[in-house]
């Protein structure tokens, strides 16, 4: 699939123009990831994001040193990473491959950057990643009441 038109697609980069995209396209670079691969590390600073083209990732907090539980997943068109487009860019989560992943990787640093070289576009990003944040913190919430209303 063409790249501009998985990044219209995603959760990330819907809400921007083609002329929005094309600059954002410009700012990514394609990555592979084999199932099993841990793509991010809870705790580490690396700053990249992702937009999924294909394939399946794991959300997996890691509660102790060796207690770990995924909690959420992200497949075609969503964004994993997105700690990695917010100051310190550390990832609050660990992500693994679950199938065979295709996804864009972007620099959460340059991302930020648009916020002052072209405002509209980072203006548009900002908010979809508080959206990413604000719904993937709704699931955290659906599961937490499913675990506390069992016990």
């Amino acid at each position: 699939m063409d790249k501009v038109e998985v990044l219209k697609r995603s959760d990330l980069f819907r809400d921007l123009d083609n002329d929005q995209l094309g600059v954002v396209a410009k700012m990514c670079e394609a990555r592979e990831f084999e199932a099993g691969v841990i793509i991010c590390k809870q705790g580490k600073a690396d700053g990249k994001a992702y937009v999924i083209e294909e394939g399946l990732v794991g959300i997996i907090l890691e509660v102790g040193p060796l207690a770990q539980r995924q909690v959420q997943s992200a497949c075609r068109f969503e964004t994993f990473g997105w700690s990695g487009l917010v100051e310190p860019y550390t990832y609050t989560a660990t992500v693994k491959a679950i199938q065979r992943t295709k996804a864009w990787e972007f620099k959460g640093q340059n991302i930020s950057e648009l916020c002052k070289t072209v405002p509209e576009i980072g203006c548009k990003v900002s908010r979809a990643t508080a959206r990413i944040v604000a719904d993937r913190l709704r699931q955290a919430y659906v599961q937490l009441l499913g675990v506390a209303y069992q016990d």
